[in-house]
Protein backbone atom coordinates (compact mmCIF):
# COMPACT_ATOMS: atom_id res chain seq x y z
CA UNK A 1 0.00 0.00 0.00
CA UNK A 2 1.65 3.49 -0.69
CA UNK A 3 1.50 5.77 1.66
CA UNK A 4 1.63 9.87 1.97
CA UNK A 5 3.94 10.34 4.26
CA UNK A 6 7.04 11.80 3.08
CA UNK A 7 10.42 10.09 4.16
CA UNK A 8 11.28 12.96 6.57
CA UNK A 9 8.48 12.15 8.39
CA UNK A 10 9.26 8.47 8.75
CA UNK A 11 12.74 9.69 9.57
CA UNK A 12 11.53 11.98 12.24
CA UNK A 13 9.68 9.48 13.78
CA UNK A 14 12.10 6.96 14.40
CA UNK A 15 14.10 9.97 15.37
CA UNK A 16 11.60 10.77 18.14
CA UNK A 17 11.27 7.07 18.97
CA UNK A 18 14.66 7.22 19.91
CA UNK A 19 14.55 10.27 22.13
CA UNK A 20 11.46 9.38 24.05
CA UNK A 21 11.97 5.53 24.43
CA UNK A 22 15.46 6.64 26.04
CA UNK A 23 14.12 8.75 28.59
CA UNK A 24 11.35 5.40 28.79
CA UNK A 25 14.91 3.01 29.63
CA UNK A 26 16.59 5.45 31.50
CA UNK A 27 13.70 6.00 34.18
CA UNK A 28 13.14 2.09 34.24
CA UNK A 29 16.73 1.75 35.11
CA UNK A 30 16.25 4.32 38.01
CA UNK A 31 12.66 3.30 39.21
CA UNK A 32 12.17 0.01 38.05
CA UNK A 33 8.34 -1.07 36.87
CA UNK A 34 6.93 1.09 39.43
CA UNK A 35 3.92 2.51 37.60
CA UNK A 36 2.39 -0.81 37.14
CA UNK A 37 1.12 -0.05 40.32
CA UNK A 38 -1.06 2.77 38.44
CA UNK A 39 -4.53 2.54 37.99
CA UNK A 40 -5.27 3.28 33.94
CA UNK A 41 -7.60 6.15 35.49
CA UNK A 42 -4.38 7.35 37.20
CA UNK A 43 -2.46 6.76 34.24
CA UNK A 44 -5.17 9.09 32.07
CA UNK A 45 -5.13 12.11 34.91
CA UNK A 46 -1.10 11.97 34.86
CA UNK A 47 -1.14 12.36 31.08
CA UNK A 48 -4.07 15.01 31.86
CA UNK A 49 -1.78 17.12 34.34
CA UNK A 50 1.12 17.33 31.63
CA UNK A 51 -1.73 18.37 28.77
CA UNK A 52 -2.99 20.52 31.08
CA UNK A 53 0.17 22.06 32.07
CA UNK A 54 1.17 22.71 28.28
CA UNK A 55 -1.76 24.42 27.57
CA UNK A 56 -1.57 27.08 30.63
CA UNK A 57 1.95 27.75 29.26
CA UNK A 58 0.51 28.43 26.04
CA UNK A 59 -1.82 30.39 27.17
CA UNK A 60 0.17 32.69 29.45
CA UNK A 61 2.90 33.21 27.08
CA UNK A 62 5.46 32.15 30.34
CA UNK A 63 6.15 29.68 32.95
CA UNK A 64 7.55 29.66 36.51
CA UNK A 65 8.77 25.77 36.52
CA UNK A 66 11.43 25.07 34.18
CA UNK A 67 10.86 21.99 32.97
CA UNK A 68 10.11 22.49 29.30
CA UNK A 69 7.48 21.99 26.99
CA UNK A 70 9.10 19.27 25.02
CA UNK A 71 9.65 17.17 28.10
CA UNK A 72 6.33 17.45 28.65
CA UNK A 73 5.12 15.90 25.65
CA UNK A 74 7.73 13.35 26.22
CA UNK A 75 6.28 12.44 29.25
CA UNK A 76 2.61 12.14 27.44
CA UNK A 77 3.91 9.57 24.65
CA UNK A 78 5.41 7.76 27.54
CA UNK A 79 2.89 7.70 30.04
CA UNK A 80 0.10 6.10 26.93
CA UNK A 81 2.29 3.84 25.64
CA UNK A 82 2.88 2.38 29.84
CA UNK A 83 -1.18 2.78 29.51
CA UNK A 84 -1.24 0.48 26.48
CA UNK A 85 1.05 -1.50 28.35
CA UNK A 86 -0.75 -1.39 31.29
CA UNK A 87 -4.15 -2.43 29.41
CA UNK A 88 -2.21 -5.79 27.91
CA UNK A 89 -0.97 -6.65 31.61
CA UNK A 90 -3.84 -5.65 33.34
CA UNK A 91 -5.06 -9.41 34.64
CA UNK A 92 -0.85 -9.43 35.45
CA UNK A 93 -0.30 -9.05 38.82
CA UNK A 94 2.95 -9.29 38.94
CA UNK A 95 4.24 -5.62 39.35
CA UNK A 96 8.10 -6.04 38.19
CA UNK A 97 8.27 -5.91 34.42
CA UNK A 98 11.89 -6.80 33.16
CA UNK A 99 13.78 -4.19 31.39
CA UNK A 100 13.54 -6.42 28.43
CA UNK A 101 10.17 -7.17 28.47
CA UNK A 102 9.12 -3.20 29.10
CA UNK A 103 11.82 -2.28 25.69
CA UNK A 104 9.81 -4.62 23.84
CA UNK A 105 6.33 -3.72 24.76
CA UNK A 106 7.28 0.07 24.32
CA UNK A 107 8.50 -0.76 20.84
CA UNK A 108 5.46 -2.74 20.28
CA UNK A 109 2.90 0.22 20.99
CA UNK A 110 5.03 2.87 19.75
CA UNK A 111 5.12 1.49 16.06
CA UNK A 112 2.04 0.21 16.47
CA UNK A 113 1.36 3.98 16.41
CA UNK A 114 3.67 4.94 14.06
CA UNK A 115 1.68 2.51 11.03
CA UNK A 116 -1.41 4.11 12.00
CA UNK A 117 -0.19 7.39 11.86
CA UNK A 118 0.96 6.36 8.14
CA UNK A 119 -2.39 5.41 7.16
CA UNK A 120 -3.76 8.24 8.26
CA UNK A 121 -1.46 10.71 6.79
CA UNK A 122 -2.14 8.98 3.12
CA UNK A 123 -5.71 10.01 4.01
CA UNK A 124 -4.82 13.36 5.21
CA UNK A 125 -1.70 14.24 3.48
CA UNK A 126 -0.07 15.35 6.99
CA UNK A 127 -2.21 18.11 7.71
CA UNK A 128 -0.92 18.38 10.97
CA UNK A 129 2.57 19.73 9.60
CA UNK A 130 0.26 23.33 8.99
CA UNK A 131 -1.63 22.85 12.19
CA UNK A 132 -0.76 25.14 15.29
CA UNK A 133 0.97 23.42 18.18
CA UNK A 134 -1.92 24.53 20.43
CA UNK A 135 -4.22 22.94 18.27
CA UNK A 136 -1.98 19.74 19.04
CA UNK A 137 -2.52 20.31 22.74
CA UNK A 138 -6.14 21.28 22.45
CA UNK A 139 -6.63 17.63 20.44
CA UNK A 140 -4.98 15.61 23.16
CA UNK A 141 -6.85 17.09 25.45
CA UNK A 142 -10.13 16.54 24.13
CA UNK A 143 -9.01 12.74 23.64
CA UNK A 144 -8.13 12.56 27.40
CA UNK A 145 -11.41 14.00 28.07
CA UNK A 146 -12.93 11.03 26.12
CA UNK A 147 -11.01 8.37 27.83
CA UNK A 148 -12.13 9.82 31.08
CA UNK A 149 -15.28 9.63 30.11
CA UNK A 150 -15.19 5.92 28.34
CA UNK A 151 -13.44 5.02 31.92
CA UNK A 152 -16.29 6.43 34.15
CA UNK A 153 -18.26 4.29 31.99
CA UNK A 154 -16.61 1.37 33.00
CA UNK A 155 -15.08 1.17 29.31
CA UNK A 156 -18.42 0.50 27.28
CA UNK A 157 -18.85 2.94 24.53
CA UNK A 158 -22.17 2.48 22.08
CA UNK A 159 -20.22 3.79 18.76
CA UNK A 160 -17.17 5.37 19.72
CA UNK A 161 -13.91 3.85 19.06
CA UNK A 162 -12.20 2.85 22.68
CA UNK A 163 -9.58 3.69 25.21
CA UNK A 164 -6.93 1.73 23.28
CA UNK A 165 -7.17 3.93 19.95
CA UNK A 166 -7.92 7.19 21.93
CA UNK A 167 -4.16 6.31 23.62
CA UNK A 168 -2.08 5.67 19.92
CA UNK A 169 -3.70 9.29 18.61
CA UNK A 170 -2.28 11.20 21.69
CA UNK A 171 0.96 9.26 21.25
CA UNK A 172 0.66 10.60 17.49
CA UNK A 173 -0.34 13.65 18.30
CA UNK A 174 2.85 14.00 20.98
CA UNK A 175 4.91 12.73 18.33
CA UNK A 176 3.64 15.76 16.08
CA UNK A 177 3.92 18.20 18.42
CA UNK A 178 7.83 16.99 19.08
CA UNK A 179 8.39 16.93 15.15
CA UNK A 180 7.13 20.46 15.61
CA UNK A 181 9.59 21.52 18.30
CA UNK A 182 12.73 19.43 17.19
CA UNK A 183 12.74 19.80 13.43
CA UNK A 184 10.33 23.05 11.96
Amino acid sequence: METKSNPDTLQQFDTIHELCKDIFIKKMKDYGSSWRILRLSSITDQIFIKAQRIRSIEDKGMQKIQDDIKSEYIGILNYCIIALIQMELINDDNKDLSLDIADKLYDKYFFGAKSLMENKNHDYDEAWRVMRLSSLTDIILMKLLRIKQIEDNNGKTHISEGIDANYFDIINYACFALIRLTFL
